[in-house]
């Protein structure tokens, strides 16, 4: 037998990607199944493909390509990866996948893939036509006009907060916040709206809240200000400014900037759900550059976030990011192979290090409220707790994550490397690395 694709990825990192736990359980029992006519790695070297017996008297066919990696699967199934991908998947973490000449529905597979993939680069690098630049300037023109009412409403709302005070927001509830961000919303200024709801549970946060809440406004009120003032600012501030308002920059655009290539390290993921908007953070180091990289994406409630970023591997790739004076999120423009595992991300950062970072970050953009950070050291129980450094430096773990016992089991009480976003209230951990073993928060 031809020895399989190695290194495989292990079973906690292709259980990171399954949908929900239905699927994964499903597909766990599937995956040591006798259904499985036959399995392969052929037709690309980053490609695997299985036939699976399910209700029907046809076999149903996968198709992975590890590369990105992207699935295909014959079942009416509308869960993405479904549970015969992961099931494919998990057979292959376990060495029970081996190489073998693919079956044509494989090759035409990955051939409609590479060719909607070169189409897909002859658009993005076509130029505009000049009816096509005359719509996106009115477009862009009718936007502004429409953030800038929505900024000058914020600004008389923050004054009206200095002139009457903040006293009675306690008893308020968030209806005082909620309206002002549904107005915002109307005006076309997500990120401001975005910013006040995120004022509105520090009036019930406990003793204090006062001083956080007029550190918060004080921020929203400079950010109102140089949005208004946006086109006196310097380029770079001024692109950040009008981003955090929530004016958005085409994907075009930014594929079209300056490219960074790197081994992108995936060393940390994040999802918040809401009732109409999902979204997933992935964060990205790079092992040469030690650069950080944020790849967001969204999926309307129901449908899968996309999975094509593999918590605990790394990918050379080129990345290009969004434009502003501290540059975080980024699109991948370009991979260059497969994936591979990454039990060990670096390099990791001391505590001093990992502060300088912040502070560089802060100073360059003030609205920021999380950053990433790999850091190398020990979990110390405390109230909080903290991660502490072989310098005996130490940063606090941010208290609504509840206290991370199962992380410090892992630790076992040695150092080790852990990824996590930091935010005014501490350190969030994401993933932990310790001893080869990948486990996400």
């Amino acid at each position: 037998m031809s020895e399989p694709i190695e290194p495989p990825w292990s079973a906690e990192q292709i259980q990171a990607l399954a949908p929900d736990a239905s699927s994964l359980k499903s597909a766990v029992k599937l995956a040591g199944a006798s259904g499985w006519s036959s399995t392969g790695t052929g037709g690309t070297p980053t490609g695997l493909w299985g036939l699976c017996q399910g209700s029907g008297s046809t076999p149903y066919q996968i198709c992975v390509d590890l590369t990105e990696p992207a699935y295909k699967c014959s079942c009416p199934s509308r869960k993405f990866p479904c549970k015969h991908a992961l099931a494919l998947l998990l057979r292959w973490s376990a060495g029970k996948v081996d190489a073998a000449a693919p079956p044509q529905w494989m090759t035409e597979w990955t051939t409609s893939r590479g060719a909607r993939a070169q189409k897909k680069a002859e658009a993005a690098t076509a130029p505009r036509t000049e009816a096509q630049e005359k719509a996106a300037a009115k477009r862009a023109a009718k936007r502004a006009e429409s953030v800038a009412g929505g900024v000058a409403e914020l600004r008389v709302w923050l004054s009206d907060q200095v002139r009457h005070g903040i006293a009675g927001l306690d008893q308020a509830g968030y209806r005082p916040f909620e309206q002002v961000a549904a107005r915002l919303v109307d005006a076309q200024a997500p990120g401001l709206a975005a910013a006040v709801r995120r004022l509105a549970p520090l009036p019930s946060s406990g003793s204090g809240w006062e001083q956080r809440l007029l550190a918060e406004l004080g921020l929203l009120h400079l950010l109102a200000g140089a949005a208004a003032d946006a086109d006196a600012l310097p380029e770079d501030l001024a692109v950040t400014v009008r981003s955090r308002a929530g004016q958005q920059v085409s994907a075009d655009q930014v594929l079209a900037g300056p490219r960074v290539r790197d081994r992108w390290q995936v060393v940390g993921t994040r999802d918040e759900l809401d009732d109409k908007l999902n979204s997933r953070r992935v964060w990205l180091r790079g092992r040469d550059t030690g650069r950080a990289a944020l790849v967001l994406s969204f999926a309307a409630q129901g449908q899968a976030l996309p999975v094509d970023l593999v918590l605990g591997t790394e990918l050379d790739a080129e990345l290009t990011f969004y434009p502003g004076v501290a540059p975080l999120r980024a699109l991948i423009a370009e991979r260059h192979g497969a994936p591979s595992t990454c039990p060990a991300p670096g390099p990791a950062q001391t505590v001093a290090q990992a502060l300088d970072e912040i502070c560089t970050a802060l100073a360059a953009d003030p609205w920021l409220f999380s950053w990433p950070l790999l850091l190398t050291g020990a979990f110390a129980p405390g109230q909080p707790w903290h991660l502490v450094d072989a310098d005996g430096d130490a940063l606090p773990l941010d208290p609504s994550f509840g206290e991370p016992w199962r992380l410090a089991a892992v630790a076992g009480g040695e150092p080790i490397t852990l990824a996590a976003e930091w935010g005014p209230s501490g350190l969030r951990p994401l993933t932990v690395y310790a001893a080869g073993e990948v486990v996400r928060a």
